[in-house]
């Protein structure tokens, strides 16, 4: 699998959602049983793709996000840098199950 591009594909999803609304076409690609969690915000885990899906459509993100970069670090998972356009920077550790989101952990920095 090439991580570096199922990362940037994942993030222009999620920032097509972002500009859209509409979470659900970017929350197909998790697993039925991906989980979804933060390490310094008080919400979550999420668990399971219909969570995810609600936690996105009840609590959107209010900006998009560009990759700064891509690190892989074994065959299925990244740790991705990224910063918000409107400013502040992010880490997420994606873990892949063939071509979906099995596991993702997001960090603001």
């Amino acid at each position: 699998m090439d991580l570096d591009a199922a990362v940037r594909q994942h993030c222009q999803r999620f920032n097509h959602a972002q500009r859209t609304g509409d979470w659900a076409p970017f929350v197909a690609t998790f697993a039925a049983d991906a989980r979804m969690a933060f390490t310094n915000v008080p919400v979550g885990p999420f668990l399971g793709r219909a969570a995810i899906l609600a936690a996105y459509t009840e609590q959107p993100p209010n900006d998009t996000l560009t990759v700064v970069s891509v690190e892989p670090m074994d065959s299925d998972r990244a740790r991705t840098r990224f910063r918000w356009d409107g400013g502040g920077p992010g880490t997420m550790l994606l873990r892949f199950r063939e071509a979906e989101v099995v596991d993702l952990e997001i960090t603001f920095d």
